[in-house]
């Protein structure tokens, strides 16, 4: 019982970073209509970032704050210099600009930290396990990440869903031109949009490092499941990115830990530890291909604009 509680805390936590992944992925696609095959290259930088900032300053929230700050930054720039162009272009043009941008990255990196990964240390009042309830332990930072990324979800909601700002937003997407006649600055309020998209994916990255090595191409096979998410939950859907990213971190973290023990009952120990990832990716697809054919537009379609 103590093993499900948790695998199920580490299944929400795993969710909610992909939920702040796909959030800025959504918002990206769904509400300005670009296709941005290097988000998973943003929240490699912000790892990146992290892993520097820290060790410069030998402090973590200080390191951690400047690297928000930066992939915030590099993601306006990216979208001021190259990908402000491509806006009303066809999504193949778009898919193979930040196809570019992702052997761009990756190649940055390689230059300029070595093709070695990094590791970002926790300090020691983040180590601690926490009681959640009395005879069950978690880590604090995990226990962290899961407040940190409700709080930025409960928080872009509000933005977007009940603020003028978000209301010009997903006025733009609907009707660039005419929120442009009406005196608003939409392509400075897309450079906005973009830069929150890059600060969220950075946020996901650096909260991510500390857990798993920061090494080059970390973002790309996470970027796979977040493309996932927001097809289970609606492109351009806040609450769909967030319910589908649950269930997407829930499904793939419980199918890891239980399914080993399933699976030796017919296959060999080895087999069935090769077997169990493989089988969580599986269901995750599966849950898509399901939801695709029954519900194409996604479980929680954003509001008809």
């Amino acid at each position: 019982m103590l093993v499900l509680v948790e695998q199920s805390l580490n299944g929400l936590q795993f969710g909610l970073l992909l939920f702040l992944l796909a959030a800025g992925l959504t918002l990206v696609f769904g509400i300005m209509d670009f296709v941005n095959l290097a988000h998973g290259s943003l929240y490699m930088m912000g790892a990146y970032f992290a892993a520097t900032f820290v060790a410069w300053t030998n402090s973590f929230v200080l390191g951690i704050l400047l690297a928000l700050g930066a992939t915030l930054l590099l993601g306006i720039l990216l979208e001021f210099v190259a990908l402000r162009h491509l806006y009303g272009r066809d999504h193949l043009d778009q898919v193979l600009a930040t196809f570019g941008l992702i052997l761009f990255f990756n190649d940055a990196v390689r230059l300029i930290w070595g093709p070695a990964g990094l590791s970002l240390p926790l300090p020691s009042w983040l180590t601690v396990p926490v009681q959640i309830v009395p005879g069950v332990f978690y880590p604090a930072y995990r226990l962290s990440i899961i407040v940190v990324a409700l709080a930025v979800a409960a928080m872009l909601y509000i933005v977007v869903m009940r603020t003028r700002i978000g209301m010009l937003i997903r006025a733009g997407a609907s009707n660039r031109e005419m929120i442009g006649a009406l005196g608003i600055n939409i392509k400075l309020l897309f450079t906005l949009v973009f830069g929150l998209g890059a600060a969220l994916a950075g946020l996901a990255g650096l909260m991510q490092a500390p857990i798993l090595t920061v090494q080059i191409g970390m973002g790309e096979n996470i970027l796979i499941l977040a493309f996932v998410i927001i097809v289970i939950g609606g492109i351009g859907s806040i609450r769909g990115a967030f319910l589908a990213a649950i269930f997407v971190g829930m499904i793939d973290t419980l199918g890891r830990a239980f399914l080993p023990d399933l699976l030796r009952t017919v296959l060999s120990s080895a087999a069935a530890s090769t077997a169990a990832p493989a089988l969580s990716s599986m269901l995750i697809y599966l849950l898509m291909a399901i939801v695709l054919v029954v519900r194409p537009e996604g479980l929680f379609p954003a509001a008809k604009r």
